[in-house]
């Protein structure tokens, strides 16, 4: 795509996302939509992190243990502790981070299904963690926590506290949205910087990039860590929203789901998580007036999907330039 074309994408997201998607939902009405999209927002972010890691050559299904590990660090810190729920989302996201590092140093050096196996597990210890730890107050889970408040300096409110709005859903709304631009700007300077590149060559060949220089395990640990930060702030919107977090507020399927907007979406591709998560939950709400056929008719259209369009559905507008997931 050349820049200017570029450009006028990102313009043309911005108008709907920011301007065209309010004004469409206050002449409908239907305000409750504004929980729906923020969901999709929040998603989309988990499922970046799980793309990261398929970008060097790792199938991650363990995101959901970090969005819940990232829902319970920001409610204790928010609803026990008395901190703001703004200083507790980059906490969220670091201890995340922190913990994908222990827990990235021996498993990372496994590949394929091995890999994938072990992260599939993490969720599962993650649930049995947040019932058995006395913080996490086991199945009761922690309720009522507060709504984010304001954010002032010198006297100026930059962020007005979300309970002095009548709709809260429309300020989440747009902290969903904002973040999940920032994610996938952020992202996207990420693989075509130089540390994006060194990532192509991980995935490729792991040998062959060690032996021209590159400390392979330390660039590992560093996409896990950033792809566990991205599914710990995403848990952390997501209980803000909710204001309450149980141990099934994440589960299994939670991590499956987020490595299939990936696949949907294409694998190749920086937004391919963002157009897979939209589809993926648009089209299951669509199919629920079909009721008892909803799960086979699904499943039958991702099968069909994976085999019609291996690369995602990103693929059918840049099939002509990009061959392969691999020249991303």
């Amino acid at each position: 795509m050349f820049r200017p074309l570029r450009l006028v994408a990102i313009a043309v997201f911005m108008l709907v996302v920011f301007l065209a998607v309010p004004l469409a939902i206050k002449a409908a009405g239907r305000t409750d939509f504004y929980y729906t999209l923020s969901s999709v927002a929040l998603l989309a972010i988990a499922s970046s992190g799980v793309w990261l890691m398929f970008y060097i050559g790792r199938i991650n299904i363990g995101q959901g243990a970090f969005a819940l590990m990232g829902g319970y660090v920001s409610a204790i810190l928010v609803a026990s502790a008395g901190i703001s729920f703004w200083l507790s989302l980059p906490l969220a996201g670091l201890f995340c981070a922190a913990v994908s590092v222990l827990v990235g140093l021996p498993i990372l050096r496994l590949r394929g299904v091995y890999f994938a196996m072990v992260t599939l597990v993490l969720t599962e210890v993650a649930r049995l963690l947040a019932l058995a730890l006395p913080i996490t107050n086991g199945a009761k889970g922690i309720t009522s926590i507060p709504a984010p408040g304001g954010i002032a300096a010198f006297g100026v409110t930059l962020v007005p506290a979300f309970d002095a709005f009548a709709e809260r859903n429309i300020a989440f709304y747009y902290l969903s949205t904002i973040m999940m631009t920032l994610c996938f700007a952020a992202l996207y300077r990420l693989v075509h910087s130089r540390i994006g590149r060194i990532f192509v060559a991980m995935q490729q060949n792991e040998e062959l990039a060690s032996s021209m220089g590159i400390n392979v395990p330390a660039m590992r640990i560093l996409a896990y860590a950033i792809s566990s930060f991205l599914g710990g702030v995403a848990g952390a919107i997501f209980i803000a929203i909710a204001q309450s977090i149980y141990p099934s507020s994440f589960t299994v399927n939670d991590s499956i789901n987020f490595m299939l907007n990936c696949f949907v979406g294409g694998l190749g591709y920086v937004f391919g998580p963002m157009l897979g998560t939209l589809v993926l939950y648009f089209g299951w709400d669509l199919l629920f007036a079909i009721g008892q056929y909803q799960l086979l008719i699904y499943s039958g259209v991702m099968v069909v999907l994976m085999l019609v369009l291996p690369n995602g559905l990103l693929s059918i507008r840049f099939h002509s330039r990009r061959r392969s997931w691999h020249k991303t």
